[in-house]
């Protein structure tokens, strides 16, 4: 069979779904009535950010949130309002996001880079213990890919160690962990609403946390360094502006309504592929597991990780050229220079290297299609790779 690469027909014609979806009339009404308002500030007497930051605090069995511009500064704001400091260390997964590392030099601190479990690809405690130092203040686990890390065993390793934890939630809005939403399974959690999530306001991000102590602290970092209820020029600590807007809010606000409904078709687009790739003769690819405890893996990614030798380039334009586009996923943390040039320190991460050769993503917008769509993956898998 003739590979389209080479001018054969290709395996799919039709277009995955866009993302972000259309905007569906609860966010068009509530969007309206924050622009005709002219609140759009989060500071101006609107209630969108505020509704917001409740519900997220509801959903993660949490009392509080804390919503802000991005991520990558709701980690940094977590990080110092839990105490952390110039010269601290802070222990990230070497298979992430760059942003897990740039948010802990943004706070001063030094990014500790640790391998990954070799099945699951999420941050190892046997990792992150032969870590550990003097200067370790945190833990920063990432939910990858949209399923929780095996947060008991990394929250016993913070406990023995008496060090804080960040939760980086960004891809995983609805997961859960033995039966507990992920953000709250630490001291503080975070997640994303850039244009790839789960839930998008094209940017934006929002902190959780259990303890009033711990609130009043991020929410001082993200409001200039003002005290919670205190003087509007009063800053009796140093702060930035780091806060989302109401227009944001209103975006995100409804989209709530619907989460549960878009991670259960991520779920059975999954499902269709596992079925389908054990039909493949020799089962040359397969889904990277879910680590332990997971309850709900709520998809932003489907990894896949390619059992035989191929070569990455070729594979990845082929399945391109097929009408079925994979992304290579993240190169290890630990082999950026710019990383390391920055201060970080990298561990030995033989788990994330082998990932970052042999591990493939389908992304989240792909995984929104008609689970019959899942047949169409597995036939350009079946195609491309050697027999």
């Amino acid at each position: 069979m003739t590979l389209a690469l080479h001018g054969g027909t290709p395996v799919r014609a039709t277009p995955w779904p866009a993302w972000p979806p259309p905007l569906d009339d609860a966010q068009r009404k509530l969007v309206t009535a924050v622009l005709d308002s002219g609140l759009w500030g989060a500071t101006q007497g609107g209630s969108a950010v505020a509704d917001l930051t409740a519900a997220f605090a509801r959903r993660s069995g949490t009392g509080y949130g804390v919503a802000v511009g991005n991520a990558t500064l709701g980690l940094f704001a977590a990080l110092r309002g839990l105490g952390v400091e110039a010269g601290d260390e802070v222990i990230v997964p070497a298979y992430t996001f760059v942003a897990s590392a740039t948010s802990v030099l943004l706070a001063g601190a030094v990014p500790v880079i640790a391998d990954v479990d070799p099945g699951d690809l999420h941050l190892a405690a046997g990792a992150v213990e032969a870590a550990i130092t003097g200067r370790t203040a945190a833990i920063m686990p990432v939910h990858l890919a949209g399923s929780p890390a095996d947060m008991d065993a990394l929250n016993a390793v913070a406990a023995r160690h008496d060090l804080k934890v960040v939760e980086d939630a960004a891809q995983a809005h609805g997961a859960t962990y033995r039966g507990r939403p992920v953000g709250g399974l630490g001291d503080a959690g975070v997640y994303s609403f850039q244009a790839s999530k789960a839930m998008t306001a094209g940017e934006g991000g929002l902190v959780v946390c259990r303890e009033e102590a711990d609130y009043e602290a991020i929410w001082s970092v993200c409001n200039l360094g003002r005290k919670l209820g205190g003087q509007w020029y009063g800053h009796p600590s140093v702060g930035w502006n780091l806060r989302l807007t109401e227009i944001q809010a209103a975006l995100l606000l409804p989209w709530l309504d619907r989460l549960e409904a878009e991670v259960a078709r991520r779920e059975a687009f999954a499902a269709e592929v596992e079925r389908g790739l054990a039909a493949i003769p020799g089962r040359p690819v397969s889904v990277v597991p879910q680590p332990p405890g997971t309850t709900r893996d709520s998809r932003h990614l489907l990894m896949l990780r390619v059992g035989v030798p191929f070569d990455r380039e070729f594979f990845l334009a082929a399945m391109a050229a097929e009408g079925v586009p994979l992304d290579g996923g993240y190169p290890p943390l630990g082999a950026m220079s710019a990383l390391t040039e920055a201060g970080a320190r990298a561990e030995p991460c033989p788990a994330t290297e082998a990932a970052s050769r042999e591990v493939v993503w389908m992304r989240q917008s792909m995984l929104m299609d008609d689970p019959a769509g899942a047949a169409d993956l597995v036939a350009a898998l079946a195609k491309v790779l050697p027999s």
